[in-house]
């Protein structure tokens, strides 16, 4: 996915875009960067993070940096920030987003001004590259970023920092990523993560609604392009994405995860247990949740070694992602033997994770895993933000199972590296398996249940999910559950 964060101020703000940038490193782990305005001109450094943690990396340049203004970016792609001259002059811009009609975009620009593209590795294009390219096409810099919210299929959320020393935040047409304002005394800030600048000295002032355009300096932001009508924020921000103190459209994620652990545990009941669990880091709030509603204790069977290891679905191997995913993981064996637990985690997306988290309570004498997805099983890879490294929707389990289920070749298996055969599985086919409330639906958890050789598996439903976010059901995007747009 990603994250931004900038400062415009009337002080110097290196180490704020420092720690502000580093507060959203659990977005993405494969690149940093930062650009600070100093007096003469750009200042910009982008370090490869996938194996240091992002202030390693940066700790030695931060002290030859000096600027009242300045950028940064986490990313889970393409390097970032980029500094661009243009016929607007000379600007640093960050994104955050996924731009499906890349191609199609590149080819427009090439035909209208002949220009050109740096290319990355295998002839990749950087997609903010591709974003300032279309900023370019603009009357002005506003017109430009407004061109590149309406061009661009899929989604974008920017900063622009002019040389001039101010700043412009554009959140994304439909508002999918959020965008945050905060000040200080000194100055104004705009982060992905509301949290980020808290430690900072930056109190929270605002949200930017979808498609807005806010233009930053160190007294004030000023709205030039007012937000659209239309919303459609990811829910997996208050699932999974988010870090728990952060707040999007007023919901805190903490909050909404313990309001979804306590409905999942109405909708169980009564249950055999003797501790309630979450599945470190992003599970655990939803468990709490869950404890508190069924009066079970919380316990925590697994401690996660969160100093060295990277987070575990980043790598591209799936062998690889599965070696982290265990060796970050600790048990805590006087909790785990002879014990029964349900289990919670945020989501299940391939599997092959959270099955070798079950066996391996099982292998340290565990007597019974009862786990809880705190979201609906996930049907179609996301179309708007790079929260997977899947490359197709058979690397998710629920279409494995469906595929099997509906005798379309292949069993369904936790190994996604061995999909099989992709097949097409019509719109309706996949609308039955979606809805709870239908004989298919419970057909694919069973099969879930066995292939991930569980005692038992449910699935938060998304009527309750949506109810624990507390944000109207018609601003929340609800795509890879459901395949509604």
């Amino acid at each position: 996915m990603g994250g931004v964060f900038g400062v415009v101020s009337k002080s110097d703000c290196v180490m704020d875009i420092f720690f502000g940038t580093d507060y959203h490193s659990h977005l993405g782990t494969k690149r940093g960067g930062m650009c600070i305005l100093e007096k003469n001109g750009f200042n910009r450094a982008i370090h490869n993070i996938e194996n240091n943690p992002f202030r390693s990396k940066f700790e030695a340049e931060i002290e030859d940096m000096e600027g009242h203004a300045g950028i940064g970016a986490i990313s889970d792609g393409e390097p970032q920030p980029l500094t661009v001259r243009s016929s607007h002059g000379n600007y640093a811009i960050t994104t955050v987003g996924r731009i499906n009609n890349k191609q199609a975009l590149v080819e427009e620009i090439l035909r209208r001004t002949g220009g050109q593209f740096m290319s990355m590795s295998k002839g990749v294009i950087n997609n903010t590259e591709l974003v300032a390219s279309i900023i370019s096409t603009g009357k002005t810099l506003v017109d430009g970023i407004r061109l590149a919210q309406e061009k661009i299929d899929g989604s974008c959320t920017m900063l622009v920092l002019t040389e001039e020393g101010d700043m412009y935040a554009a959140r994304d047409k439909y508002g999918r990523t959020p965008l945050i304002i905060g000040r200080n005394d000194h100055g104004k800030c705009a982060a992905s993560e509301s949290f980020a600048f808290i430690n900072i000295g930056y109190e929270f002032e605002r949200e930017l609604g979808p498609g807005e355009i806010v233009h930053i300096t160190a007294d004030r932001d000023e709205t030039v392009v007012p937000p659209g009508d239309k919303m459609r924020v990811c829910t997996f921000l208050w699932s999974y994405f988010g870090y728990t103190p952060s707040i999007y459209e007023g919901k805190n994620v903490e909050l909404v995860r313990n309001r979804n652990g306590e409905s999942m545990a109405r909708q169980d009941g009564d249950m055999d247990v003797d501790y309630i669990a979450g599945v470190p880091d992003s599970g655990i709030a939803h468990a709490l949740g869950y404890a508190n509603a069924s009066k079970i204790r919380y316990a925590r069977p697994l401690i996660k070694y969160t100093p060295t290891w990277p987070r575990s679905f980043m790598p591209q191997s799936q062998k690889a992602r599965n070696v982290i995913a265990k060796m970050k993981l600790i048990p805590v064996f006087k909790l785990i033997k002879g014990k029964k637990f349900v289990l919670i985690d945020d989501s299940i997306v391939r599997g092959t994770q959270l099955s070798e988290t079950v066996n391996y309570l099982i292998d340290n004498g565990a007597e019974a895993i009862h786990v809880r997805s705190a979201c609906p099983p996930i049907m179609y890879g996301c179309k708007y933000l790079n929260f997977s490294r899947s490359v197709s929707d058979m690397e998710l389990l629920s279409r494995r199972c469906i595929r099997e289920l509906e005798g379309l070749g292949g069993e369904a298996t936790a190994n996604p590296d061995d999909i099989g055969e992709i097949v097409d599985i019509p719109e309706e086919t996949l609308a039955l398996y979606a809805d709870p409330n239908t004989e298919q639906y419970a057909n694919m958890v069973e099969l879930m249940r066995e292939t991930l050789n569980f005692d038992s598996l449910k699935f938060q439903r998304l009527d309750e999910l949506l109810a624990a976010t507390g944000v109207e059901p018609c601003k929340l995007c609800t795509y890879c559950w459901n395949g509604k747009e």
